[in-house]
C-alpha cells in the first residue's frame, strides 16, 4: 500500500498571472496546512512545472492565462500520459456553460467561483485527496467483488471517458466498455452484451443520454440495470425528463469522488 496524502504534504502547482490573486489563494491553501505551492504566471510554465521534481499533487488554475486558457492546460495534461491522472482544480469568475463546458468533460476536480470561501476550497481539496487516495480505500468496495462487475461507459468526449475510466480503475473495477455515443451503446445492448452498472453522459450526437436511458428502460434485456448519468448538463427541464425516464441517480460534472463511491456501492 502506498502512502496516504495528507493536506500538509501537498504539493501544488498554482497558476495564477495575477500577483495579488495568487497570494489570496496560497494564503487560503496555507489555512488548510497546505504549504508546499508553486505559482506559476502561464500555461507554458505550468506544463514545464508539472513535469520537474517534486512533482505537484493538485493543479490549481486560473481561467484566462496569458497564452493559454485553463481548459486547454487542463486539455494538454489529460493529452499527456506522464500527467493525466493528476487532479486539477479551476479558480475562475467565469460562469458561461459554453466555457466551462471542456474543464467538465476533462475531469475538473472542482470548478471555485471568483472570490470563493474557506470552504469551497476544502471541499474541492478533499474531493483531490479523495481521488489521489482511492486506491488505497478500495477495502470499503472489497466486498462487491469489483473486479468481477461489468461497467458500460458512454460519453462522446475521449477525453471524459479516459478521465472517468481512470477513476473507475482506481476504484477497482477491471471490464470496462466504452461507447462514444447512445447509439454505440445500444448496439452493444443488441449484441447481447450485459453490464453490471451503465455510467452515461447527457450530451451526445446520434442518441443522447436520456433517448439512451429511455430505450434500455423500454426496449432492452437490462431494463433492471442501475444507470448513472454523470453530466455538466444544467437545464432543469431535460434533467427532469431524465429522471422521468429511468435514471437511477444524476451525478454533477465536476463529480465527487465520495458522492461516486457511494452512489457506486449502493447500486452494486
Amino acid at each position: 500500500m502506498t502512502m496516504l496524502f495528507d493536506m500538509c504534504h501537498l504539493t501544488v502547482c498554482l497558476v495564477e498571472p495575477s500577483r495579488a490573486q495568487g497570494q489570496i489563494i496560497q494564503h487560503h491553501l496555507q489555512e488548510l496546512g497546505i504549504e508546499r505551492v508553486d505559482r506559476v504566471e502561464s500555461g507554458a510554465e505550468a506544463l514545464a512545472r508539472i513535469h520537474l521534481p517534486p512533482l505537484p499533487d493538485i493543479v490549481i488554475s486560473a481561467m484566462y492565462l496569458p497564452d493559454m486558457t485553463g481548459a486547454e492546460l487542463v486539455m494538454a495534461m489529460r493529452g499527456d500520459e506522464r500527467v493525466r491522472e493528476m487532479p486539477f482544480v479551476l479558480v475562475s469568475s467565469e460562469t458561461r456553460p459554453q466555457h466551462l463546458d471542456a474543464i467538465r468533460q476533462a475531469g475538473a476536480m472542482a470548478i471555485l467561483p471568483k472570490p470563493f470561501t474557506a470552504a469551497q476550497l476544502d471541499k474541492a481539496i478533499s474531493s483531490s485527496l479523495d481521488y489521489l487516495n482511492v486506491e488505497d480505500t478500495r477495502s470499503e468496495l472489497e466486498s462487491l467483488d469489483l473486479y468481477a462487475k461489468k461497467i458500460l461507459l458512454v460519453d462522446d468526449s475521449t477525453v471524459s471517458r479516459s478521465f472517468m475510466r481512470s477513476v473507475l480503475e482506481r476504484f477497482g473495477f477491471c471490464e470496462i466498455t466504452e461507447a462514444d455515443n447512445g447509439r454505440s451503446a445500444v448496439g452493444l445492448l443488441a449484441a447481447g452484451n450485459y453490464f453490471d452498472l451503465i455510467i452515461t453522459d447527457y450530451n451526445m450526437p446520434e442518441m443522447d443520454g436520456r433517448e439512451l436511458i429511455e430505450h434500455i428502460r423500454t426496449s432492452s434485456q437490462l431494463v433492471s440495470v442501475p444507470i448513472l448519468m454523470v453530466s455538466g448538463e444544467q437545464d432543469e427541464q431535460r434533467l427532469a425528463a431524465v429522471e422521468e425516464a429511468g435514471v437511477s441517480a444524476i451525478c454533477d460534472k465536476p463529480f465527487d469522488i465520495g458522492t461516486l463511491k457511494s452512489l457506486i456501492s449502493q447500486f452494486l
